[in-house]
């Protein structure tokens, strides 16, 4: 009787099957390591970025102290050995337009000056304006261009407007229209607050903000922050002079303090706002965190408004 045949697979499709073992088994351990690698860089980040959080705190802390002024060297601080920093801003927050005292003493014109700077038609610009006047007063009749609680519930959306002031800047990006504002001019919220006592403060703007509002040219603006800067031509040092009184920085615009126009009731009649806004952004290891606090009365009695925190890419 004869024996049963064998047959055998030839060795090279053995050797295949191992070599391909050996490469699911590789791209297995590479997998593996980058997944352990993505872990680590994450844990690291967390690490890193908690670390600048306190660093940015530490900042804050100086900031906040009525002994330390503006232009104290002490706001910068940069530690090479442990590659950690924080840098401190200490700003007047009159030196940004109260949006609530824009809408509140009606003042229209300012804002639709605002929005056609920014590259809005003057169209676009009164329909957000409308929008912004809706939004803030107490009743439900929508005003040229405007929107109202119906208009905002076509697009889904309840309970809108508030029909009261803004709490926070970030609100304002809620009013309708906000959004094409927002593709022109991406760092609009640079230019409001809630938190100041009202009009401008010249001591404390950007020549961007004191052109639009005194309705003159950005070159003859820039004379007043010129001015205020010194010799040096820089902010915050020993050498800032400051105007004593709005009068003297409106001679410079060609304004008569004494009267009674929009381009003047616009500037603060003190150049002394009591609303403090103190930026600190902190790094360690690459990573990077700032916060900005808004305090009021500094340098008495300080009570904080309002803080944020932001992860600096």
């Amino acid at each position: 009787m004869r024996s049963p045949i064998t047959t055998r697979p030839p060795r090279g499709v053995a050797l295949m099957a191992v070599l391909w073992l050996i490469a699911i088994l590789s791209m297995a351990c590479m997998v593996a390591l980058r997944v352990i690698t993505f872990d680590l860089e994450i844990a690291a980040a967390k690490i890193h970025g908690s670390r600048a959080r306190q660093v940015a705190e530490m900042g804050i802390a100086l900031g906040c102290n009525p002994a330390v002024k503006r232009s104290d060297p002490l706001l910068t601080r940069i530690d090479k050995e442990t590659d950690e920093s924080f840098q401190v801003r200490i700003m007047s927050e009159g030196g940004r337009f109260d949006i609530n005292y824009l809408i509140l003493n009606k003042d229209e014109e300012l804002l639709r000056s605002i929005f056609i700077y920014w590259g809005l038609e003057l169209k676009d610009a009164q329909a957000v304006t409308s929008a912004l006047t809706d939004w803030v007063d107490a009743n439900d009749e929508t005003q040229l261009n405007g929107a109202e609680k119906k208009d905002y519930e076509k697009v889904g959306r309840i309970n809108q407007p508030f029909n009261r002031p803004f709490y926070h800047v970030e609100e304002i990006s809620l009013v309708r229209g906000m959004d094409f504002v927002e593709s022109l001019r991406p760092n609009w919220r640079d230019w409001f607050t809630i938190w100041s006592s009202g009009p401008l403060d010249l001591n404390e703007a950007p020549a961007e903000l004191i052109a639009v509002a005194a309705d003159v040219s950005l070159a003859e603006a820039e004379e007043i922050p010129k001015k205020i800067c010194g010799i040096d031509g820089i902010r915050n040092t020993e050498d800032d002079t400051p105007f004593e009184s709005p009068a003297a920085a409106l001679a410079i615009l060609g304004k008569n303090p004494d009267d009674q126009t929009s381009s003047v009731t616009r500037f603060a009649a003190s150049l002394q706002d009591s609303t403090t806004r103190i930026e600190s952004t902190g790094t360690a290891e690459g990573a990077t965190r700032k916060i900005t606090v808004i305090v009021k009365n500094r340098t008495g009695k300080p009570a904080l408004l309002d803080r944020t925190e932001e992860i600096i890419p």
